[in-house]
């Protein structure tokens, strides 16, 4: 239903990962882990303020990495979730961020719109060109480093942050008319899981905005945030284009090695769930696209993989050593044969809730010792927890195991 004809291309060009998996579904958790490939535990990479040099002191980055080993390592927008974060060792110059807030209000109604707390609306579609938004200009400086680099001639590592579609809702209007809000389809359930834990909550941060009036309970709610969503998606997505279009206008494209990733999924009104903060598969699947020149195209696959995979993939492709600290695996063999295995589960966690990935189930662990259990087999909406379901005892102590071995595993990383 999304339209995004530059990010269909890409996968066209090259492999789409279907069940990649991110280690906490929140941002700057998710980025210092798959920066370092190193995993979380209850202690380290917990929240969104999360930061390599608080919680991971000296871990080789990914960036850093590479330009050891000869590469000019650049980063535009939102890398990781602190510009400083790890900066001096990782870039070969600062973060560049525009000058203007992911949340800069340009339609009147929006800037006139608050309630007494100051809270700003969580929308808004003004008549401006791509570049009037922060993600627009981060597109812009992209380009001028491909241009620069061309010139240069050497290796490059290039980051490219985009915000949206991150809240608030704010893209040109031209990407909102793309939609009919009034036929947008809705999340089939919302509603709660059966027998759900107490524990299970989502993000809140959707009520930090001025909600314009909206009942959040209304269809007509859920059908503004859907139609935001929707529009602030194919926003990045014509912005990945015109990046990816300079990169083929220079003829970098045949020896660059392209990846689109996400930091975390998102709840679209399922479960009456908005955003991300919980170990359910709309919080921690995530986009994961990658080209690389040679490789087939046009390949899809089912392999469990995770964001920390990303790191010694990377450096596999590239024909470097990955760095002893790195928890992750490298994925490159399914860019030939995407039918082959990879992990036989995937972890990850939020807060006081750890959580496994399988082919065919998701369990979760709460530090209470609640449990979630839902078989993406038979149900993939993950509608109802099975956790008490005697039948599934056996399934349920193998997950316990391979949860306990996971969690050894995170909390055994040196650096």
């Amino acid at each position: 239903m999304v339209k995004s004809p530059h990010l269909d291309q890409l996968a066209q060009e090259g492999i789409l990962f279907e069940r990649a998996y991110c280690q906490v579904a929140v941002c700057g958790a998710s980025r210092a882990s798959m920066m370092t490939g190193i995993l979380p535990t209850a202690t380290r990479y917990v929240d969104y303020l999360t930061t390599i040099d608080a919680d991971t002191p000296g871990a080789i980055t990914l960036a850093q990495h590479f330009q050891d080993h000869g590469y000019t390592t650049l980063a535009n927008g939102k890398i990781l979730h602190t510009a400083s974060d790890a900066s001096q060792r990782s870039w070969s110059r600062p973060v560049q961020y525009p000058k203007i807030s992911h949340q800069t209000h340009l339609d009147p109604a929006s800037i006139n719109s608050g309630d007494q707390k100051g809270k700003k609306r969580f929308f808004e579609s003004p008549e401006v060109e791509d570049t009037a938004y922060t993600d627009g200009l981060t597109a812009e400086n992209t380009i001028a480093d491909l241009r620069r680099l061309k010139k240069e001639g050497g290796p490059f590592f290039l980051g490219c942050g985009f915000i949206r579609p991150h809240l608030p809702f704010y893209a040109p209007k031209k990407y909102w008319d793309l939609y009919d809000e009034k036929t947008l389809p809705l999340a089939p359930n919302r509603y709660r899981p059966k027998d759900y834990p107490r524990e299970l909550n989502s993000s809140r941060e959707f009520k930090t905005y001025d909600l314009a009036g909206f009942d959040p309970s209304s269809e007509a709610f859920h059908r503004k945030m859907r139609h935001g969503y929707f529009a602030s998606t194919s926003y990045v997505d014509t912005l990945v284009g015109k990046v990816l279009a300079e990169l083929k206008d220079l003829g970098l494209d045949q020896n660059t090695i392209v990846v689109v990733w996400g930091d975390h999924g998102w709840h679209l009104g399922e479960h009456t769930f908005w955003g991300k903060h919980n170990t359910l598969h709309n919080a921690t699947r995530v986009p994961l696209i990658v080209r690389v020149p040679g490789k087939p195209a046009g390949l899809r696959t089912q392999a469990l993989v995770q964001s920390v995979d990303l790191f010694p993939t990377l450096c596999a492709l590239a024909g470097l050593d990955t760095p002893p600290s790195v928890q992750g695996q490298s994925f490159a063999k399914l860019l030939d044969n995407p039918a082959a295995s990879h992990h036989t589960a995937v972890y990850n966690r939020f807060k006081k809730a750890d959580a496994l990935i399988t082919n065919r189930y998701s369990y979760s662990q709460f530090e209470s010792g609640a449990e979630m259990l839902f078989d993406l087999r038979e149900d993939p909406q993950e509608n109802s927890n099975l956790a008490s379901d005697e039948k599934l005892h056996p399934t349920l102590l193998t997950l316990r195991q391979q949860l306990d071995a996971s969690i050894e595993k995170a909390e055994s990383a040196t650096w």
